[in-house]
């Protein structure tokens, strides 16, 4: 038989021990008596890298030090060698001697499932550094693997179960510590109610549960779901010295392949080393920061809150289980459950008896001296006679042990991210001159403590203690009067004044839709303008949605993608070649964007006929984002349609974002000009943003608001402010939006959440997605990157781009360029994008993939693949089902929205903008502010740094004057006022425990 530790972690996962490096390992696994432990962390590339340098291959699928490295330990711990030879004689089916090392990482998933935001923490298992290497780069392409030995990854468990099933037929994945409220498959704040439900159609392959240290086999025997499933402990290990305080026990061969069996089959699985679960931080319920422990009944009588300050109460383990469980208390163990048997790490019995602390001199003196007497750690637990622990370790050692093995101990259960605590000796546990030595036990505690709070309006270097809304309502399934009016509308030209968040997409989707319903127009009489190529995609899903069998017969295009295929259907009168290709830096034998516009205007302006033709091709025209036209693209929609035609355009002046790129600002005068039948219409309720965002946003805008009287009416109502944080610095402005993204998502680890960088998120907490960080100019972008790495945080980054100006894309568009036909585009690309020497260019192109494949398969021709590359920008490649924070540049920002939004640089010379002696274009400024702000459904965060390196200098700062227009009945503001960014640790640096260590 033979111990073994599958879930423990290296230096490089947060808040652990520097001691975590193989040889420490090893040594701390012979002394706990662990012949396999876990390698811990090995998507981590420095963590993977000394592995390899340091392990040697052993029996199939496990590793050894190498063998210098094992003969100078072995030499180092030849004091416990008697101790060992003692134990074998004891139990000589032992096994013991060098420790094994199986490849083992813990990865962390947030995403949004059925409506909720759920935290599922998993381990998997590889059987070589081949399936390693495989599944980090599969798993990097994904989310950083640097930051954090236990990366977290925007991830569904289901997908992460199938990535490691393709790293290597032998790899499996164990949900680990599967109760724990915060992070995992069952847990009560943002787990499932089945391992089924979290892992879908591959749970199938999922055959084993890790059940954390706060329950233990009978409380998990209560579900008769989980029978089928053998049930792992592991001690989770951030140090060395924790090896072993929960162990898995096979009575099989010695190899990865066996203890897949056994875990898989039940054959040569022995059971489980336990901790008492009371001894877990998670058991009861409670609240930490007010002392506050409950049982699951007192929690139900307090309605789930605290008593001392109201807020939401943690349901611990046991809560959790009682709530799902089918099975009384005590139920008897199924057909097939594996023994087990619960210890108190021995360091904590010593302390007991002498009085001093786990950690003390005195302590670790004793520990060394009975491992070279009796053996190993957890043989001796299980395994040493009474007469031995007599005689090696005095009297109160052998009745301690006696009391352990009957399960005779005092428990003070762990609550809400607080350890519990396991006594074998207590008053109660002999007599009066037994407890001599003992310290004294705390007074019985009276009344919780009342936590103490800041005084009113108190700055902090910390973010705000956040609250959310209620969730955000969508807007109402029926159209409101303005809406349905404007879908409603007859024949003859419509101008429609949709402010941020009116449904404007909606209603234009809903417009195109009923004409083709009712008969009025066939499906490709509509020719439908988006200023986007991702605009144009969800106008094109709203209409699939709305008319399945038409969709794909409707029109819906960029003026870019409308000119192109004008071209190509007119190239021969126009002398063009038959493989026409588009390029951002036109040559010869290509055309450039303005060409798109000019060449199809100047034919049609020229020739009446067909210009007839199109208007009987087309004789409904739609434009979305009309604000954004410029007067080149308005004079082919004027040549498209007639003056008392059926041009359906929408927009809103106070959102024209693009005059430094000749965009109209009169476009909406110049229609009611050239079009004097339009009607016109205002859609002014707002049914994305909250009340407070709305009221800012307009009141920011108001100096240079466009709309005459301009309103916006918030359908949502709430009283939570728009924020608006004075950081002492830049690289303090992005540690700001790094913890309040921690604090709102609920904690994204334990650290987080136990050294208060997260508060409660429960079934309200956050996903990823639900983020967006705004920046007026690209290269503020670069300090979020990091901060968001260096707290291993999933993002995406975006900018309104053309592709071709990417410098990550522009090795792969030269290459594709030279491909000899599109079969072999998809494979061109791959080998670019890993030819790339810098590793942060590499993975960056490697982002784009995905969509770049896709798009090659679509492709005619390599000049058609090019040429579409040319039509899009970066931001267009942003992809709203990846569960990662965005970041993007204002421009890039505009047509989406997000529950919680930062704006970030919010100074006088970044928002409004200045270069050099050019005077600001301040109205445009302010209606791009305005976009951004509107882009907020629930939560909005304003900042601002005092200090900034700007344009190679850092400078000092002054918030942006259109702040002041906001009246401070909506603002809440924070400051901090020695706020320091973490620093960034060089590779192979442990992370501190605590921030600012």
């Amino acid at each position: 038989m033979f111990y073994a530790d599958l879930h423990i972690h290296s230096r490089f996962s947060r808040a652990t021990s520097a001691d975590g490096c193989p040889v420490e390992l090893a040594a701390w696994a012979q002394r706990k008596g662990l012949a396999v432990i876990g390698s811990g962390d090995f998507t981590h590339p420095a963590w993977r890298r000394e592995l390899q340098e340091q392990l040697v291959p052993a029996e199939p699928g496990l590793f050894r030090l190498r063998p210098d490295l094992e003969q100078r330990l072995a030499a180092r711990l030849s004091p416990l060698h008697p101790g060992a030879e003692a134990a074998l004689c004891r139990r000589p089916d032992l096994l013991l001697g060098p420790a094994r090392f199986l490849l083992q990482v813990e990865i962390a998933t947030i995403y949004k499932r059925d409506g909720r935001t759920r935290k599922v923490h998993h381990v998997v298992c590889v059987p070589d550094f081949a399936a390693a290497e495989r599944l980090a780069q599969a798993l990097g392409r994904i989310g950083n693997l640097n930051a954090d030995g236990r990366p977290i990854l925007g991830l569904d468990a289901r997908h992460l179960l199938e990535i490691a099933l393709q790293s290597d037929p032998g790899s499996f994945l164990i949900p680990a510590h599967i109760w724990t409220p915060w992070f995992s498959a069952l847990g009560a704040n943002s787990g499932f109610d089945s391992v089924a439900e979290c892992y879908g159609d591959l749970a199938p392959h999922v055959f084993a549960l890790e059940t954390g240290l706060s329950s233990d086999p009978p409380m998990n025997w209560r579900l008769s779901a989980l029978d089928r499933y053998r049930l792992v402990s592991c001690s989770d290990a951030h140090s060395p010295a924790k090896l072993g305080r929960e162990a898995a026990v096979f009575d099989a061969a010695l190899d990865y392949f066996a203890i897949r069996r056994a875990l898989e089959t039940g054959a040569g699985y022995a059971g489980t080393v336990e901790f008492f679960p009371e001894e877990g931080k998670y058991h009861l319920d409670g609240h930490r920061p007010c002392g506050v422990r409950c049982a699951p009944a007192e929690t139900r009588r307090h309605g789930g809150r605290c008593p001392v300050c109201g807020k939401p109460l943690t349901v611990g383990v046991l809560h959790r289980v009682e709530a799902l469980a089918d099975r009384p208390e005590n139920a008897p163990p199924p057909p097939g459950a594996a023994p087990f048997r619960s210890f108190v790490p021995l360091p904590e019995i010593l302390a007991e008896i002498h009085a001093v602390g786990a950690g003390s001199r005195a302590v670790a003196q004793a520990y060394e001296a009975l491992l070279a007497r009796l053996g190993p750690e957890l043989p001796l637990l299980e395994f040493a006679p009474p007469e031995e622990l007599q005689r090696a370790g005095g009297p109160r050692l052998a009745e301690a042990l006696a009391r352990l093995r009957a399960g005779r101990v005092v428990r003070e259960a762990g609550y809400d991210g607080a350890y519990g605590r396991i006594r074998v000796l207590s008053e109660a546990a002999s007599a009066d001159e037994a407890n001599a030595e003992l310290l004294p036990l705390p007074p019985p505690a009276a009344e919780p403590p009342t936590p103490h709070l800041p005084p009113p309006g108190a700055a902090a270097d910390q973010p705000s203690d956040i609250k959310t809304p209620a969730p955000t309502p969508a807007a109402p399934s029926a159209l409101d009067a303005a809406q349905d009016a404007a879908v409603r509308h007859g024949a003859g030209p419509l101008l429609i004044v949709a402010g941020p968040g009116a449904g404007k997409t909606r209603v234009l989707a809903h417009r195109i839709a009923r004409l083709i319903a009712s008969g009025a127009a066939a499906p490709a009489q509509c020719l439908a303008f988006a200023f986007t190529q991702r605009a144009a995609a969800e106008l094109a899903e709203r209409l699939a949605a709305l008319l399945p069998a038409a969709d794909a017969r409707v029109p819906v295009l960029t003026f870019h993608a409308f000119g192109y295929r004008f071209l190509r259907e007119h190239r021969a009168a126009l002398g063009l070649p038959p493989d026409l290709r588009i390029a951002a830096e036109p040559a010869a034998g290509s055309l450039g964007f303005d060409d798109l516009i000019l060449r199809p205007l100047a034919l049609l302006e020229t020739d009446a006929a067909l210009r007839q033709e199109y208007r009987r091709r087309f004789p409904y025209v739609f434009v979305d984002e009309f604000q954004d036209i410029d007067p080149p693209q308005y004079r082919l929609l004027r040549c498209l349609v007639p003056p008392d035609g059926n041009l359906c355009a929408i927009g809103d002046p106070d959102q024209a974002i693009y005059g430094f790129r000749g965009a109209d600002l009169d476009s909406f005068a110049r229609f009611a000009a050239d079009f004097p039948a339009a009607r016109v219409l205002t859609l002014a309720r707002n049914y994305r943003s909250a009340g407070p965002i709305v009221r800012a946003a307009v009141q920011m805008l108001a100096p240079a608001a466009r709309v005459r009287d301009r309103s916006l009416e918030a359908v949502i109502q709430s009283d939570v402010r728009v924020e608006i944080h004075a950081a002492a610095s830049d690289k303090a402005e992005a540690e700001y939006v790094v913890q309040s993204i921690e604090q709102l998502v609920g904690g994204s680890s334990f650290f987080a959440r136990d050294s208060g960088r997260a508060t409660e998120g429960g079934a309200t907490a956050r996903s990823f997605a639900d983020f967006a960080v705004l920046y007026r100019t690209a290269a503020q972008s670069d300090l979020l990157a990091e901060a968001l790495r260096r707290s291993g945080l999933p993002f995406q980054r975006r900018a309104h781009t053309p592709l071709a100006d990417v410098p990550a894309l522009r090795p792969l568009l030269e290459a594709a360029a030279r491909a000899p036909a599109p079969a072999a585009l998809p494979a061109v690309l791959r080998d670019a994008a890993a030819a790339l020497g810098d590793p942060s260019r590499q993975r960056e192109a490697q982002s784009y993939l995905p969509v770049l494949e896709a798009l090659a398969r679509q492709s005619v021709s390599v000049a058609d693949f090019l040429s579409a590359l040319a039509l899009r920008s970066d931001a267009d490649f942003w992809d709203p089902r990846a569960d990662r924070i965005s970041l993007l540049t204002l421009h890039a920002a505009k047509g989406l929205e997000f529950p919680v939004v930062f704006i970030v640089g919010c100074e006088d010379g970044i928002l409004p903008l200045r270069w050099g002696a050019q005077p600001a274009d301040e109205a445009e400024e302010r209606r791009l502010l305005f976009v951004g702000m509107t882009r907020a459904r629930e939560r909005l965060f304003l900042a601002h740094a005092r200090r900034r390196l700007w344009r190679g200098r850092v400078q000092e700062r002054e918030p942006s004057p259109f702040l002041r227009d906001i009246e401070d009945a909506l603002l809440r503001r924070t400051a901090a006022e020695h706020h320091r960014a973490a620093p960034r640790r060089p590779a192979g640096e442990q992370l501190p425990l605590f921030p600012g260590d």
